[in-house]
Order: C-alpha cells, then sequence, then structure tokens
C-alpha cells in the first residue's frame, strides 16, 4: 500500500487474531498503513471491520498479534496499551458527547487528558471548531444541536490533540443520504488538509471511495483484498 507522502509505516498489524468465545473475529489480519494515508475498513456487518479498529483504539484486547504505531508498540503477547497512550482521536458512530458538558468542554477533553496548559485550550478549541464549520458555538450545548452539528463536534474532539493516528467508527450511519453526502466530503476535505493517518470503518462502498487512499475489503475476519483507490474520484 503506497502512501501519496511517504512510505513511512505509521500502523504495522501483524498476526491479529482474536475470537468472542470459541468464534473467531479476526483471524490473522496483517496490514500496514503508511503516514498520511486514509484507510477504509469495508465489508458488512460481521466482517471484523469495527473490531480490528476497536482493536486499533485500545478498546478491545487480541488474543494473538501485534499492533505497532510508528515505532510505538501498543499491543503484542506481552503488551496492551490503553486508548489514552495510543496518541489517537475517535470519532465515534453515536456521537458520544457529554449532554452535562458545552460543545467547547466536550471538544477540550482530550486536552485535559493530554495535560496540554488550560491556558491553550480556549484557543486549540476555536481552531478545532473552525475546522469543521462551527466557529463561535462553544458555549452551546450538545442538545442542542443537530445531528450533523453533534457530529462535528465529535470530529472536533477527535482532532483538537493533533493526535497521530484518527479512527472512524462507522460516523455517518446515523445521518440521512444528503447529510452523510455533505459531512463525507468535509471529513474527507479536513483529511487531507491535516494529513494525518486514518483507519475509517464503513459498510458503504461511495464513502469509502470519497475518502480513502486504500480499501480493505474485509471478509470472515481477514482481509480480503486491497484497492488503492484516487479520493473524491
Amino acid at each position: 500500500m503506497n502512501s501519496p507522502k511517504d512510505h513511512t509505516r505509521d500502523i504495522a498489524i501483524r498476526g491479529l487474531r482474536l475470537a468472542y468465545g470459541d468464534v473467531p473475529v479476526l483471524d490473522g489480519v496483517d496490514l500496514d498503513v503508511p503516514a498520511g494515508t486514509v484507510l477504509a475498513l469495508l465489508g458488512p456487518s460481521g466482517c471484523g471491520k469495527s473490531t480490528l479498529l476497536k482493536s486499533l483504539a485500545g478498546l478491545l484486547r487480541p488474543r494473538q498479534g501485534s499492533i505497532r504505531f510508528g515505532s510505538q508498540v501498543v499491543c503484542d503477547d506481552g503488551r496492551h496499551a490503553p486508548p489514552e497512550q495510543r496518541d489517537l482521536g475517535m470519532v465515534f458512530q453515536d456521537y458520544a458527547l457529554w449532554p452535562h458538558m458545552t460543545v467547547g468542554q466536550n471538544i477540550a477533553f482530550p486536552l485535559q487528558m493530554r495535560k496540554v496548559a488550560k491556558a491553550e485550550h480556549a484557543r486549540r478549541v476555536e481552531e478545532a471548531l473552525a475546522l469543521v464549520g462551527l466557529a463561535g458555538m462553544a458555549a452551546r450545548r450538545p442538545a442542542d444541536l443537530s445531528g450533523g452539528q453533534q457530529q462535528r463536534v465529535g470530529l472536533a474532539r477527535a482532532i483538537v490533540a493533533r493526535p497521530r493516528v484518527l479512527l472512524f467508527d462507522e460516523p455517518l450511519s446515523n445521518l440521512d443520504r444528503d447529510l452523510r453526502e455533505t459531512l463525507c466530503a468535509e471529513i474527507g476535505a479536513l483529511l487531507r488538509t491535516l494529513g494525518t493517518t486514518a483507519v475509517y470503518v464503513t459498510h458503504d462502498h461511495a464513502e469509502a471511495h470519497a475518502l480513502a487512499h486504500c480499501i480493505a475489503r474485509m471478509a470472515s475476519g481477514r482481509i480480503a483484498s486491497l484497492e488503492h483507490n484516487e479520493p473524491g474520484h
């Protein structure tokens, strides 16, 4: 899988296996994601794509295999780094915003976790909001926003700490078709601007082709094929 920028591997996965009871969900996954590449994991429900993403995030611990982010081993037979030690941002399907917090407080949470100086928070939050088209909305509550706006807040929260890797777990599946197309285009433009390595889970072929440099089709817990792609074409 060749990156449009360089050949440095940002993510290296080797021999990843995970089962629920006796049912294998990941069955020997090997995959490299070069720096700056957007990889789409594409496939139907139950193929293992969300399980692979959660393994990358540190939310699940594989039974066998290893995951490396750059030079950092985050998972192998003797190690399982928690999510907060993986320098990543994640955008969830269900927005995952805290309703008792303002938009700005939701977005600033990763900065607090990384112990970024509090004096930096307001500026970084406003920068992130501007990037997702929600400038000036830091004082609003999530309940006052539309679904599309809430997902933009989730995206701002994922990028505010400038993580090494961004993970997307079917972030547009709860939105209607027109809004999905609009947000897909916006996410694609943002990823190209940031140049951040990203893994994007979807069952939608159009989304995958609009966003990703490489599309990994999954079946039965394995990578069935890899397809190179020009995003937006």
